[in-house]
């Protein structure tokens, strides 16, 4: 779905994460979300003698990126880093997708993720008594493929 009019861009504040088609519940952010090929550089001689330096596009990158969400209960990233640890390699790869949308809800752009597995999880915020601020659970999923959708 389009945005409204040409000279509209999208907002921060729309977006959603699923890991297997489960929607990941309080996502506070999604940083990291970069797509790269390689570079392939290589010099060559021309037939007039000059010396030529060019560049080609090479194979994709994986990469990975990082949610942040609020602190709950649930034990589903723990527990996926624990599968990780124990080498359960066709129980950690899973599928994701980041979706963005629009501000009245539309979807703009989708993200599919294919062989991701969690990499580290993270407890965000300090701990210290009084304090009134959330605590967040932080997790880095690495990924195989992307493919915008």
């Amino acid at each position: 779905m389009p945005l409204a009019d040409a000279m509209d861009m999208a907002t921060a504040y729309s977006f959603s994460v699923s890991v297997d088609g489960i929607e990941v519940p309080y996502v506070i952010e999604v940083s990291g979300l970069k797509a790269e090929v390689d570079m392939v550089s290589y010099q060559e001689q021309a037939k007039d003698g000059k010396y030529v330096a060019r560049q080609v596009m090479g194979r994709s990158k994986p990469g990975q990126f990082t949610v942040t969400r609020g602190l709950t209960d649930s034990k589903t990233v723990t527990d996926w880093l624990k599968s990780v640890m124990q080498g359960d390699i066709k129980g950690a790869r899973k599928t994701a997708e980041v979706c963005i949308y629009t501000s009245d809800g539309q979807q703009l752009k989708r993200l599919n993720f294919r062989n991701v597995w969690v990499k580290d999880v993270e407890l965000g915020g300090s701990l210290k008594a009084g304090s009134t601020e959330p605590l967040t659970e932080k997790f880095t999923v690495c990924w195989d493929e992307m493919e915008y959708a």
